[in-house]
C-alpha cells in the first residue's frame, strides 16, 4: 500500500492538527463494540458500552479541537500507511517523521474462544512500538460523553487512569507514564507501550502480557474464522475484508446486525440527508446474512435467526416495524443532537430513527427469507422444523392481506406513500419461499396454498408494475418512475433474467439512472429533491442483472471500478458521488459489503479452472 501523506498543519512544537474527517477508516471491533481509526491512528468513532451507544470518541461528527478523539501523535510528521494483518481485524499504522524515524500502532479489540464462550470484552487494545529510530510523540486521550457536551472527571493511579461520566466509567490501563499521558506530554518511543482502554475494572494480569496474549488469540481467531469461509478464486482479498467487515456488524450478544456503524454521515454534501444507521433493518440484515451463506458462514444465520424470531414474536399481529434496536428496542425516537456540528460541519447529527414508525410491506418476505435457508440446510444445529415454519406463516398471512396496499417503501419515503413494486415483489418471495419450504416438510395442502398465493401476486405484480410508456418495471402499481429496485425481481428468482420484459427494464435503468458505471437508487425527487449520488448496491444489482443477462464483460468492468472506489482498506460506505469518486452516507455499510461479496461469488471464474 502506498504512503499516505501527512494530513496535518504542522505547529511550532511539531506536532500537527488532523486535517478534515474523511471516510478513510480503519474498522477493529469484536462483535461487542467498533472502533474507526483515520490513516493518522485517531480513534474518531466508538459508541460505548455498544453499537448504538454514546460516541464517547466523536471527532468523526467534529467539535472542539482534538476532543473526542484517541490519538498517538508523532513530532515532525511526513507520512503514515495503513494495513490490517492479513485475514484478521487487527489494524496497523505506521507514522513516519521527517527524520526517517517511524512506529508501528497495533489495534485490535480482543476477540477469541475461552471458558467454552466467546471472550469479547469492551476494550479497545492499542500497542505502539518504535520501527526505526527513537521518534518523538506524544498520546492525545480525550473521551467525551453525552454526545460530546459532557468532559469527564480524570482520577488516575500508578498505571491507570479513569475517566468518570454520569452513565459509564472508561479505565485506561497502561504502562507507559500516566503522567505523560495526563499532560500530553512529548517523549521519545523507546520501547513498546501498551495501552488497554475499557470497563473500569483491573486486569488479572500484566499490561504487556495481557496486551501480547489477547493480540495472538484475537489474530488466531480470525485467521481460523477466515480458513473457513468458502472463497470464490478470484478477489479473494476483496470478499475476506467484506466478510469481516459484516462479522463486525453482528451485535452477538443478541444476534442482531447493524445496517452500519455510524450516523449523520450525509448521503452527499450539505443536503440534509442525515441518518442514523446504527440499529437493525430486517431488510438490510437479510441480506448479509445471505451473503455470508454464501461463504459457508452459517453461524451468523443461526444467531441472526434468534434474535428475529424474538422481533417478530413481540410483534402485533398487524404490523412488524422494519427496524429494531440492536436489544431488540422498538421505540427510537429520532432527535437531533445540537451538541456535535456534524460531519465536515455538515449537521444534522441524528440519534435513532424515524423509519421504525413506517410501515414497510417488504419487511414480510424478508423475515421468510432470512429464515428459509434454516430449512434445507443440514449443517444447522438447530435445523428448523415445523413449529418455526407455522410461526413464520403468520409473516405469509400478513404478506397475503398487504402486498397490494400503500406504504413507504424500500427507500424509506417519509411524504409519500404508494404501492412499491419492491415491496410488493418481497411479499411475493414470502409466499413463495414458504411454499418450497412446506414441500421440504412434507407438507402438500399448505405448499399448494402458497403456491396459489404466490402464482396470484405475480400475475398482479407483472401486469400493474409495468409501464408500456417507459417499457419498463416502474417503482410502483400504474406508476411510470424508475427505481433500481425492481432489479431485484431476477436476484429473488421472480423472473427469467431473460425475459424481455426485463432486459427492457435494464436498459431503461441504464440509460435515466446511471452516471457512467455508478447507479442512482430512483429518478423522482424525494422529500429532499432528487438524489445527487450513486447508491452503491443499486450498483451492484446493476451487476448481477447485467451476469445474468450474458454481459458478463460489462459487469465485471464495472465491479472493478466499484473495486476501486473503496477506501485504501477495502471498505466502502452507503453512496459514491459518480463525479469525485468520494465515499458519502452511513460507513461501513453493510449493503455495500454484501455487494462485494455477491459480486465476487456470481463473476468469479471456478476453481477447476486452475486445479
Amino acid at each position: 500500500m502506498p504512503d499516505t501523506p501527512a494530513q496535518t498543519t504542522q505547529e511550532a512544537s511539531g506536532f500537527g492538527t488532523p486535517a478534515a474527517p474523511s471516510l478513510s477508516l480503519g474498522v477493529v471491533g469484536n462483535c461487542a463494540f467498533n472502533a474507526l481509526i483515520d490513516p493518522l491512528g485517531r480513534v474518531v468513532w466508538s459508541c460505548l458500552p455498544r453499537f448504538d451507544g454514546d460516541p464517547v470518541f466523536h471527532a468523526l461528527l467534529g467539535g472542539e479541537d482534538g476532543a473526542g478523539a484517541f490519538a498517538f501523535e508523532i513530532e515532525n510528521l511526513a507520512s503514515s500507511k495503513q494495513h490490517y494483518e492479513p485475514n484478521t481485524a487487527v489494524l496497523r499504522t505506521e507514522l513516519w517523521d521527517r527524520h526517517g524515524q517511524g512506529l508501528l500502532i497495533t489495534d485490535f479489540a480482543p476477540r477469541f474462544p475461552s471458558r467454552g464462550r466467546f471472550f469479547r470484552p469492551t476494550m479497545l487494545v492499542r500497542r505502539v512500538r518504535p520501527l526505526k529510530g527513537t521518534p518523538r510523540m506524544r498520546v492525545s486521550l480525550k473521551p467525551r460523553f453525552n454526545w460530546g457536551t459532557t468532559q469527564p472527571s480524570v482520577t488516575s493511579g500508578s498505571n491507570h487512569i479513569r475517566y468518570v461520566g454520569d452513565q459509564q466509567t472508561l479505565r485506561l490501563q497502561t504502562d507507559a507514564s500516566v503522567s505523560h499521558v495526563l499532560l500530553q506530554q512529548p517523549f521519545l518511543l523507546t520501547r513498546e507501550l501498551n495501552f488497554l482502554l475499557g470497563p473500569d475494572e483491573t486486569l488479572e494480569g500484566g499490561v504487556s502480557d495481557t496486551a501480547r496474549h489477547f493480540e495472538q488469540e484475537t489474530v488466531a481467531y480470525w485467521r481460523a474464522w477466515t480458513q473457513r469461509l468458502a472463497l470464490p478464486l478470484e478477489w479473494q482479498d476483496a470478499v475476506i475484508r467484506a466478510a469481516i467487515t459484516l462479522k463486525l456488524s453482528v451485535f452477538e450478544d443478541t444476534g442482531a446486525i447493524i445496517a452500519a456503524m455510524t450516523t449523520s454521515i450525509p448521503e452527499a454534501p450539505h443536503t440534509q440527508r442525515n441518518w442514523d444507521y446504527r440499529y437493525c433493518w430486517l431488510r438490510d440484515a437479510f441480506f448479509v446474512v445471505r451473503a455470508l451463506n454464501s461463504l459457508a458462514e452459517v453461524g451468523t444465520m443461526e444467531q441472526y435467526l434468534d434474535w428475529l424470531t424474538n422481533a417478530v414474536a413481540g410483534s402485533s399481529s398487524d404490523h412488524v416495524q422494519p427496524l429494531f434496536g440492536i436489544g431488540l428496542e422498538r421505540d427510537l425516537p429520532e432527535r437531533i443532537c445540537e451538541g456535535l456540528p456534524g460531519y465536515r460541519g455538515m449537521g444534522p447529527v441524528r440519534v435513532g430513527n424515524q423509519a421504525q414508525e413506517h410501515f414497510q410491506h417488504d419487511v414480510y418476505g424478508n423475515i421468510v427469507l432470512a429464515a428459509a435457508q434454516a430449512f434445507h440446510d443440514r449443517r444447522m444445529l438447530q435445523p428448523a422444523g415445523l413449529p418455526e415454519f407455522q410461526r413464520l406463516e403468520k409473516a405469509g398471512d400478513k404478506a397475503v392481506r398487504i402486498f397490494d396496499q400503500p406504504d413507504a417503501g424500500m427507500w424509506e419515503l417519509r411524504t409519500r406513500s404508494r404501492v412499491h413494486t419492491s415491496s410488493a415483489l418481497m411479499c411475493w418471495a414470502a409466499c413463495d419461499r414458504l411454499a418450497k419450504i412446506a414441500l421440504t416438510l412434507q407438507q402438500a395442502d399448505r405448499a399448494q396454498h402458497w403456491q396459489q398465493h404466490a402464482q396470484t401476486m405475480r400475475e398482479r405484480i407483472l401486469r400493474e408494475s409495468w409501464s408500456e410508456e417507459r417499457q419498463a418495471f416502474a417503482e410502483s402499481f400504474g406508476g411510470r418512475d424508475l427505481d433500481a429496485s425492481v432489479l431485484l425481481m431476477a436476484e429473488v428468482g421472480f423472473i427469467d433474467p431473460l425475459d424481455p420484459r426485463f432486459i427492457a427494464t435494464l436498459d431503461a435503468l441504464e440509460k435515466h439512472l446511471c452516471d457512467g458505471p455508478y447507479m442512482r437508487r430512483y429518478e423522482a425527487a424525494d422529500d429532499f429533491g432528487k438524489p445527487e449520488t450513486a447508491f452503491n448496491i443499486c450498483t451492484f444489482w446493476r451487476i448481477d442483472a447485467l451476469a445474468r443477462t450474458g454481459r458478463v464483460d460489462e459487469a465485471r468492468a464495472i465491479f472493478e471500478t466499484m473495486l476501486k472506489a473503496r477506501n485504501p482498506l477495502g471498505m466502502l460506505s452507503e453512496d459514491t458521488h459518480a463525479v469525485t469518486g468520494e465515499m458519502w452516507g452511513n460507513y461501513p455499510q453493510t449493503y455495500s459489503m454484501v455487494g462485494i461479496i455477491n459480486a465476487a461469488v456470481r463473476l468469479s471464474a471456478a476453481w477447476d479452472t486452475v486445479i
